[in-house]
């Protein structure tokens, strides 16, 4: 998955992100998670994304982790500096109960191991794949999955 490993794998601690992790990120950063575009068991938190503008991939998990109030933990992701930590309860209550419960499905983890893992790995994520500031397009994260 080339770049996207040296993303993972430097923003994990230990280095490595299990094959499980790496499915619920995919699902996350790539899918449809997050936008009422998918009609799919994955698209879960439909109404609430559409109802409040969300799209999906990496800009639509941004803006739900923002308008749950988690905005200043995703500008220290997104801008050069410390990555603001952000807890699993938080993000599980930022994601909602559904898509937790499909990206645990998905992953094969139950949903407290999901969140602890999803909260370690994703503000590095964030920071290795908008390294310049920019959240890339949809698109190019899928390259990366791909790659």
């Amino acid at each position: 998955m080339g770049i996207f490993d040296n993303a993972s794998g430097q923003a994990v601690p230990g280095g490595s992100v299990a094959k499980p992790l790496m499915i619920a990120l995919g699902a996350l950063l790539v899918g449809k998670m997050l936008s009422g575009g998918s009609q799919s068991s994955a698209s879960s938190s439909s109404s609430t994304a559409q109802a409040s503008g969300e799209g999906g991939g990496l800009s639509g998990l941004l803006d739900k982790l923002s308008n749950a109030g988690h905005g200043d933990k995703v500008s220290s992701w997104v801008s050069n500096g410390p990555n603001t930590p952000i807890q699993p309860s938080q993000l599980g209550t930022a994601l909602g109960p559904q898509t937790v419960s499909s990206l645990a499905q998905q992953s094969g983890l139950n949903e407290q191991d999901l969140l602890s893992q999803l909260s370690q790995a994703l503000p590095g994520v964030v920071d290795k794949l908008t390294a310049n500031g920019q959240v890339p397009s949809q698109q190019d994260i899928a390259k990366l999955f791909q790659g």
